[in-house]
């Protein structure tokens, strides 16, 4: 709300008008973030962070934001650090296991051969879970199951009520 005050002669009266103002959106400001580079866009603008800042606080160049907030996903290394910047995780969680496996995997950025060390799994069984190539085993699925249980990062977000 912006008021104007106006003040006559005193013989006169004064006046105040009231203008209600409202922000307007930057161009290419993302009401509804769907991709990872909307997500940090958003986030940017609403901080009021240039891109270059946000290079630095994640680690990248200044030419990899431009690049993610125009369409391209981020490599997965970089995802535990946008998720620190956000101060959320910007893609759902899967209710199957292995849906969820892949979001563990996506959120801490981990390559195949590093889910596979936490695993005890060869990554090349991995990679076919994930890809869909091949469907685990029951027994496999049971050990899927029970290493997601077992770790100690957020995989169930809480959903909204």
């Amino acid at each position: 709300m912006c008021t104007f005050l106006y003040y006559s002669d005193p013989k006169r009266h004064s006046f105040s008008i009231q203008i209600p103002l409202e922000k307007q959106p930057l161009p290419g400001y993302p009401e509804f973030p769907i991709t990872v580079g909307e997500h940090i866009r958003k986030k940017r603008i609403d901080l009021g962070l240039l891109q270059r800042e946000v290079a630095e606080i994640i680690g990248v160049t200044e030419s990899s934001i431009w690049n993610w907030e125009h369409g391209t996903e981020p490599e997965l290394q970089y995802n535990p650090k946008i998720i620190e910047f956000l101060g959320y995780v910007p893609f759902d969680c899967p209710d199957d296991a292995i849906g969820r496996l892949a979001w563990y995997r996506r959120v801490n950025g981990l390559t195949l051969n590093e889910l596979g060390q936490q695993m005890q799994r060869h990554p090349d069984q991995l990679q076919e879970w994930l890809s869909g190539t091949r469907i685990p085993f029951r027994k496999n699925q049971e050990k899927i199951e029970m290493f997601l249980e077992n770790q100690k990062t957020f995989l169930m977000p809480e959903k909204e009520t």
